[in-house]
């Protein structure tokens, strides 16, 4: 038999162990360079390793350019020398606006602009003045962020975006409060090192993480400073016809029963299989938090809930244990911004186990957070979390950017005038229609799962194989090639970019595709490039049992 297998097994034993243990982000890096080392003709690197979508929220941008002129203008109102301006006035800034929105009501993002300061001031019920000169300062960027740990309207205007997109439709969950930080990265580092600083894990402690999950999240409990024991959830659980539904089994989420796991990290709705938890498991994991380990510490990480229709975020059904995360990137295409949001309800399980310390953690914490309040054992966890962002001693001039503030705003506040959700639909459309080109390509029918949010998928090889195969053809293709090999295979000879699910604690033979960052023609050549280079494997398994 012809032996097809020769450049993708170069140096192979060494090369599998290497990239195995490696980041699937840092791996992805090595097949961009294989795909452009082995460019040929017009072909177009094709990247659907990374999430970053391509569109962008134009309108709300706009809103943000139209208040920026509006606020360097209000600067040089107050002072004027050539390239230098004033900082900005608030006495009659409210006339002064509706006179420039007037004269400018043609300027695009201006009637949004427009809707969003009178969003504010009726249904919130700012105090006009107020709120136009915390949004024009803000933009101008001319003072440290005060509150440190957001802006005091901002705050209300992203709580109740967080409200509407994160508690099913807007059901009432109780009041969160909220820590702007530079994306869902920045999230994750604050949350971790906080945790540990306080005492609520320590070295050795043992916690669980839903997988598969974004890499990071089971990377940094390995690092020297946390060196966590870890216990995975798998989502195993499989349909009738043995297809993956990306759920988590029973037998799954019973394991967080025992006390001994302190805290949970989860991506929700997941990545890389981009599915929300069914909400059978969810009153599952309700009850046993209820009855079996009511201190457990939940982190949801929700950046893909608003893909999702009436999405309920844990943070909703268990606001006294959860932290949620939200970052701004994804669906706002916003990834350049570092635009994220930590929420943490007003009463929960971090201020009530901060008082349960000892005497010992309560002392050393006391010197550590002295330097900012005569009684730092009354700081809150989100605010211990502010504090310790800037290793404590900078608390003074921690928070996010007031400007980067400002656009999280608008974009919270353009998603909650969108009353008919067309923006939303517009971004659910756009992974739908790309996630059937990769399957029509694929030539495999859609996969039919519940709660999708269509933003990435994961296709396993191995159960493709047993599927429409059986077992005789699936052990050939184990024993004769690796999932690594045709990944590498996928970017030397069609400049294709794709990532292994196994780095993300997926099945082992799973590939990840972002249904996100590629013009939609691209995920039809992507399907069918695959389906070629699986079709010949099983040319060559049928050859070989003649």
């Amino acid at each position: 038999m012809r032996n097809i297998y020769t450049d993708q097994f170069i140096e192979k034993q060494h090369k599998k162990i290497f990239y195995e243990n490696i980041s699937p982000f840092e791996f992805k890096n090595k097949l961009i360079s294989l795909a452009k080392g082995h460019k040929r003709g017009t072909r177009t690197l094709l990247d659907a390793g990374r999430g970053n979508p391509n569109w962008i929220a134009a309108t709300p941008r706009e809103a943000f350019f139209a208040l920026g002129q509006f606020a360097v203008q209000e600067s040089r109102r107050v002072w004027d020398e050539g390239a230098l301006g004033g900082q900005p006035n608030r006495k009659g800034v409210v006339q002064r606006f509706k006179a420039y929105a007037e004269h400018n009501k043609h300027t695009p993002g201006m009637k949004l602009l427009n809707d969003i300061i009178e969003y504010g001031i009726v249904i919130c019920g700012f105090d006009p003045e107020e709120w136009i000169y915390e949004l024009i300062d803000g933009i101008i960027g001319d003072n440290y962020p005060m509150p440190d740990r957001m802006l005091v309207h901002i705050e209300r205007i992203v709580h109740d975006f967080m409200i509407q997109e994160m508690c099913g439709n807007g059901t009432y969950c109780g009041k969160f409060n909220l820590f702007a930080v530079e994306g869902a990265t920045a999230a994750m580092c604050y949350i971790f090192d906080s945790l540990l600083e306080n005492y609520l894990l320590s070295q050795g402690d043992t916690i669980a993480i839903m997988v598969p999950i974004f890499v990071p999240y089971l990377e940094i409990p390995h690092l020297y400073r946390y060196q966590f024991n870890v216990v995975e959830i798998h989502a195993a659980e499989m349909d009738r016809n043995g297809n993956h539904t990306w759920q988590y089994p029973y037998s799954e989420i019973e394991k967080l029963a025992n006390p001994s796991i302190k805290a949970l990290f989860l991506v929700n709705p997941s990545n890389p299989p981009s599915v929300a938890i069914q909400p059978e498991s969810i009153q599952q994991l309700i009850q046993i938090v209820k009855q079996k380990n009511p201190d457990l510490m939940i982190i949801s990480d929700d950046v893909y809930g608003t893909f999702v229709d009436k999405y309920r975020s844990l943070m909703a059904d268990l606001p006294y244990n959860t932290i949620g995360v939200y970052s701004f990137s994804k669906y706002f295409g916003v990834t350049g911004w570092r635009l994220g949001v930590i929420a943490i309800h007003e009463e929960n399980i971090f201020d009530k186990l901060l008082k349960q310390l000892s005497n010992t953690s309560k002392d050393i914490l006391q010197k550590r957070y002295a330097s900012i309040s005569p009684h730092p054992e009354t700081i809150s966890f989100i605010d211990r979390m502010v504090a310790d962002s800037r290793q404590v001693a900078l608390n003074h001039t921690a928070g996010l950017s007031t400007p980067q503030q400002i656009q999280m705003a608008l974009f919270s506040a353009f998603a909650l005038l969108d009353k008919e959700n067309t923006y939303k639909q517009l971004t659910k459309s756009i992974c739908q229609r790309r996630m059937k080109l990769l399957y029509d390509g694929l030539r495999l029918p859609l996969p039919n799962l519940s709660y999708n949010a269509n933003y990435y998928t994961e296709f396993d090889l191995e159960k493709w194989a047993n599927l429409y195969y059986g077992n005789a053809f699936t052990d050939f293709l184990k024993k004769n090639c690796d999932p690594i090999d045709i990944l590498f295979r996928l970017a030397k000879n069609s400049d294709i970019v794709l990532l292994g699910g196994r780095g993300f604690h997926g099945p082992n033979w799973s590939i990840r595709v972002s249904l996100a960052n590629l013009d939609d023609e691209a995920y039809a050549h992507i399907g069918n490039e695959l389906c070629q280079i699986l079709e010949q494997y099983v040319a060559d398994w049928r050859e070989s049992i003649r």
